[in-house]
């Protein structure tokens, strides 16, 4: 066992913003340089005019190194090159005309066509759907003014402050580089040394072991543009937002348990997810809410509105539901829509402006210069899922597969031909204007002190949670770091558990073996314990309110009783569930009346973590079968450990108890269905997704 690293490195003193940093001496610590050599001062900051000002561009010791790193990989995304796309519309349903000029916003019931690509972030193309990890939730709207991307996540915050220490971070998050694993997934030394010494991870960190991290659906899991953005109105004047992706039919994850059986299952569980309900007609749907504030709110908020690391609760600025996003087509090829897709923060429309958010700055820089090294050159506009569905002129030309070169003599402007040879020219009315921000300040590699409170925020998220999703967060950090092989580490991280609850640094330091727990780190800032708990960050206090869009697994034989079964697929039909026949062979099998089921999963290919209920349907002489079968018995054993409702027939009676679901351990959520009246109930009770009081007396996850 590696115990090299030590809780405190030497070395290591903190900046103006609290930020980690670990200088060089004569006695061996080598000085870090650019690849020309020269000298690094700073690793932590970008150049910038004041503390909190823009990003510089003659800093070129950020470029050097954000672009190195865009460059490492050809082709497939650095991050999030696991993904899924589709086709789809924005449609305006509350004017935002008083507060921003943009077309997209103008019109109630206008559409606008839409692309949307989930990912994952930390895993390659080929790993697998339902890993823990952040879920990328990109938006590109080809609107009338040309191609604005939101280019955001399933949590509205993230690790890092600065993008300066972006190729950190994925470096640290990736497999280690001299073993080439762990494959997408952050349990291993590196990560977890990473952000154990970067104090601003410690927010995300606790987003990324909550069941945030394991959605069981693209279509139940949230969206966030993360940064704060400007809205600019007709007149020039700006107002801050946050834009907010609400999924209509209510957040949904999955228990850790779970999350590895179906990655050995279906590895595509969510690209098929999103497919299979779109080919239903039961079309995806978010509704984008928008956090609408003033100078005088980001003045008087107890956080700084630039850090990316922090978020608004919705109790202070509520989402102002504006429009709708439904996704209703598939692609038609994957590699030219899915994969070739660009996104780009940088791209936004008028009427839509930038902040001086540092990790902002950063990406709208590392963009751009990340899909033309990986799509081949300046050209990548050109692919037709990039290029804007409105009109567009310019002169920019040739390169790498150019498909649209300027016509006629002129290519170049100011110039003296006439229309139309003469070619386009800029429009001082309609074209793009910045918001007019002053600055002033010293060029400085220097973070803002306002973004030194690492655990407030931290601390709030986790008292909002419910005590089933608390012990979620407690038990994922206790999986994580007890794959970290150096102990330093693990205790390093404990330090910090100690700033956000101490109750969760009990329990994690428990689960762990380590006694007595260390001094809690030193905060930059004091911890605010006065941060109410904030029900918007909870999935279970957010759930849907009814079983539509969900997936019901039943089990079947030869000779299943025919009304019943009946009764159970017209429940599920009814609240817009769909359904799955599971029995001992795929393929035609009889019911009591002799009327043939179409069996689409055989017991050992569909096992119960595919469904998020189950109904065991057998007939008395299936069950004697299905009793020498090891997975039926793992079928149930798995649904009750991860507190799923389970409908079941009388003839079901021997199963349950083969698998340890005995008359004494069944509760509440497991019911027996003797009529239509039954199923009708039993359908109506998996509107609340999971029998949450069995994890206390059955602890899977």
């Amino acid at each position: 066992m590696n115990t090299s690293a030590s809780p405190h490195p030497s070395h290591t003193t903190t900046g103006q913003g609290g930020e980690t940093h670990q200088s060089a001496d004569d006695a061996g610590i080598p000085t870090m340089t650019t690849q020309q050599g020269v000298p690094v001062s700073d690793d932590q900051n970008t150049l910038r005019n004041g503390a909190g000002g823009p990003a510089l561009m003659e800093d070129f010791h950020f470029r050097e190194k954000i672009f190195h790193f865009d460059h490492e990989r050809i082709p497939e995304r650095v991050v999030h090159a696991r993904g899924y796309g589709a086709h789809g519309y924005f449609e305006l349903t509350d004017s935002l005309a008083d507060v921003c000029h943009a077309d997209i916003f103008k019109n109630v019931g206008e559409k606008t066509p839409a692309f949307v690509r989930f990912s994952t972030v930390a895993g390659g193309r080929g790993s697998s759907d339902v890993v823990r990890d952040v879920r990328g939730f990109a938006v590109k709207l080809y609107t009338k003014q040309g191609n604005w991307d939101i280019v955001g996540n399933n949590i509205p915050v993230f690790f890092i402050q600065d993008a300066i220490k972006f190729p950190d971070f994925v470096h640290a998050a990736k497999e280690e580089p001299d073993r080439g694993f762990p494959q997408a997934q952050t349990a291993h030394d590196n990560f977890w040394d990473f952000v154990s010494l970067s104090p601003e991870a410690t927010h995300m960190v606790c987003w990324a072991m909550s069941d945030r991290a394991i959605p069981r659906s693209f279509r139940f899991m949230e969206g966030f543009g993360v940064h704060t953005f400007r809205l600019i109105d007709a007149k020039g004047r700006s107002t801050y937002v946050k834009f907010h992706w609400k999924p209509r039919q209510g957040l949904q994850s999955v228990v850790w348990n779970e999350a590895l059986k179906i990655n050995g299952a279906d590895p595509d569980f969510h690209r098929r997810d999103l497919w299979n309900a779109i080919h239903a007609g039961d079309y995806p749907e978010w509704e984008l809410g928008v956090q609408l504030f003033d100078d005088e709110f980001a003045d008087s908020f107890d956080f700084d509105i630039l850090d990316p690391t922090k978020l608004i609760p919705e109790e202070l600025v509520p989402v102002r539901r504006v429009g709708r996003l439904v996704l209703n087509r598939v692609v038609d090829n994957f590699f030219a829509e899915t994969e070739q897709v660009a996104f780009c923060t940088q791209n936004i429309v008028p009427g839509i402006d930038f902040t001086n958010d540092p990790l902002l700055q950063g990406r709208n820089f590392s963009y751009l210069d990340t899909q033309t090294k990986r799509l081949g050159g300046p050209n990548f506009t050109h692919i037709p899922i990039n290029a804007p569905k409105c009109p567009f002129h310019n002169f920019q030309q040739d390169g790498h597969m150019a498909m649209h070169n300027p016509k006629g003599r002129a290519n170049y402007e100011p110039n003296s031909w006439p229309q139309p040879q003469g070619g386009p020219r800029e429009n001082p009315v309609s074209g793009y204007r910045s918001f007019p921000q002053e600055q002033s300040g010293e060029k400085v590699r220097q973070r803002s002190a306002s973004f030194g409170d690492h655990y407030s925020q931290a601390r709030q998220f986790y008292i909002s949670q419910t005590p089933v999703e608390q012990t979620h967060m407690k038990d994922a950090f206790v999986f994580e770091l007890s794959k970290v092989e150096t102990p330093a580490i693990r205790v390093r991280m404990l330090t910090h558990l100690r700033n956000v609850d101490e109750a969760l640094a009990h329990g994690v330091a428990e689960g762990l073996g380590i006694s007595p727990l260390p001094p809690a780190a030193r905060p930059f800032l004091p911890v605010r314990t006065d941060l109410p708990a904030s029900d918007a960050l909870s999935i279970l206090k957010n759930g849907p309110d009814s079983f539509h869009g969900r997936k019901l697994g039943v089990v079947v034989t030869e000779g299943t009783d025919a009304d019943l079964l009946t009764a159970v697929l017209e429940a599920a039909h009814n609240v817009g569930a769909e359904t799955e026949l599971v029995g001992p062979r795929i393929g035609n099998i009889c019911n009591d009346r002799g009327k043939v089921l179409p069996v689409m999963q055989k017991i050992n290919g569909g096992p119960s973590v595919l469904y998020d209920a189950v109904v065991l349907l057998p007939s008395a002489q299936g069950s004697r079968l299905l009793l020498g079968e090891a997975t039926m018995r793992d079928f149930i054993a798995d649904a009750f450990a991860h507190a799923k409702f389970i409908g079941y027939g009388a003839d079901a009676e021997p199963l349950l108890d083969a698998a340890g679901v005995t008359s004494a351990a069944r509760d509440d959520g497991v019911i027996r269905l003797g009529g239509g009246g039954d199923a009708t109930a039993f359908v109506k009770a998996c509107a609340a997704l999971r029998f949450w009081p069995r994890e206390q007396h059955v602890h899977a996850v």
